[in-house]
Order: C-alpha cells, then structure tokens, then sequence
C-alpha cells in the first residue's frame, strides 16, 4: 500500500510502522512525509490499534531529509519550499498528536528529521553505540520544523547543548538529552521494547488517548502559529547566502566558506 513504509498489525492490536528506505538510511523524500501522514491518519482511527511502535528498517534509523529531496529544494522558489517545508510539519504534528501510545524503537542512527521523528514519541529507545545530530546548521539551515518537538522533549536548556552546534552525540548523551528514554544493547531491544508496550494494553484504550491529549495540552504549545513560524524561518534560511553555499559545498564535498 505504502512505498516508504511497511506496516503490521499483531493480534494484540500493536502496530509496527517501519520506515523502509534502508539503501537510502531512511532519508524522508517528499513522498515519506506524504506517507506517514496518511499512515498516521489511519492509525488513528482503526479502533483495532493499541500501541504503534516505529522503527527503521536496516542499520539506520532516519538519516534525516533525503539528498533528491533537498537537491531539488535549492531551485523552488520560496511558496513551494514553504509547501515542502509543511509536509515535514505537517506529518510531524500527525504523529505527535496520534491518540495512541507511539513508542519508538530506534534501532540505528538517527540525524536532523529523523532526531525529530524520535521527539515525538512518547517514549524512545535506542541501541547502544547509534549516533544522532541536529546537523542542519552546517548546511546553513536550521532543524526549524522539528524544533517544537525537539525542544518540548529535551527542554530549552538540553537544546541549546546540541540544537546549534551540530555537533554529533552517542546514544547515552541522547538519554541524558531526554531524546531517548534509555540506551540498551541491540539483543535487548525487542524485550525492552515489548516492556514499554505491555502496560498499555491493560488501559482502556479511551483513557490512553484522552490522558496523551491533556499531558499535550499542558505542555509546550505546538499550534498553528507556532507551526507557521518555524516554515518561516525555514524558508528565510533557504532564501539566505549561507544555505546557497552550505547545499553548494555539500553536494561537492567540500567546506563551506566559513568551516574549519
């Protein structure tokens, strides 16, 4: 049904989204964003479903925005990389506001979107030794649509640690970050995994998602203003000098003018 995704429903109600470009690290193209929205949306209402759980297929998680993707985002003018940008946004907030428990399994790397995909979990948890990064300042952007989750997850002051500077960090700076909830070798994923589900199918699946809504509602605000604002500063930067020569330098393999 899906051509990014694979889907699968157990007999206990528990649903596992996988992203599906593992040749690509499961970079999110257009088509992705589109899809998990969609897929997102469905979940929701299939009354079958108790817990989804996503997870990525192959040795990453998600590598972030897909390089085709991003190519053809240097010659659109700035409404249709506000239209792309909102893609990103917009499947964001479906997963995010998913009245079902969402927990992930991040069994890989996780770089740019895909930390953000990780954000928006209810509860994360990675394999020892994966690497993850808000790595879009080297390019002269900012992780400007995830940033509502990424900062409502780790909070203004663990953001600042990571949210500028690109820098990459080991999956046991990602739990002190609150990104993941805890690090655990990749033979006890699955377990620990199956631990985060089993309590959830003892709720009232009602409850669950009425619970999940109000602890949003009394967190951060991530509305539509709040939403409009990041696709703005999105676009201004992809409008600016610096994202012309970080893309340009990316695609040749070189240093940007001001790198090191």
């Amino acid at each position: 049904m899906f051509e990014t995704l694979l889907t699968e429903l157990d007999a206990r109600g528990v649903a596992t989204l996988t992203l599906n470009r593992p040749d690509k690290h499961n970079a999110m193209s257009g088509e992705m964003l589109v899809e998990l929205k969609q897929v997102a949306a469905q979940l929701a209402e299939d009354d079958a479903v108790r817990v989804v759980v996503l997870t990525g297929a192959g040795k990453s998680f998600c590598a972030g925005g897909d390089l085709g993707w991003m190519r053809a985002q240097r010659d659109m003018d700035p409404v249709t990389r506000g239209r792309e940008a909102r893609k990103l946004a917009e499947m964001l907030q479906a997963l995010n506001t998913l009245p079902k428990p969402l927990i992930g399994k991040i069994q890989g790397n996780a770089f740019g979107g895909g930390v953000g995909l990780a954000c928006v979990c209810d509860v994360a948890i990675g394999v020892d030794g994966l690497t993850m990064g808000l790595t879009e300042t080297r390019l002269g952007l900012i992780p400007a649509t995830i940033g509502p989750y990424v900062v409502a997850r780790m909070g203004e002051a663990r953001a600042r640690r990571v949210f500028m500077s690109a820098r990459l960090f080991p999956a046991q700076e990602a739990v002190d970050l609150d990104i993941l909830a805890r690090s655990v070798p990749l033979d006890a994923l699955d377990d620990v995994v199956e631990g985060e589900i089993v309590p959830y199918l003892t709720c009232a699946p009602g409850a669950v998602g009425r619970a999940k809504a109000l602890v949003r509602k009394l967190g951060p605000r991530i509305d539509d203003e709040v939403i409009d604002h990041t696709i703005a500063e999105l676009v201004a930067c992809w409008e600016g000098d610096e994202a012309e020569e970080g893309i340009r330098a990316f695609f040749a393999k070189e240093k940007p003018n001001w790198g090191q």
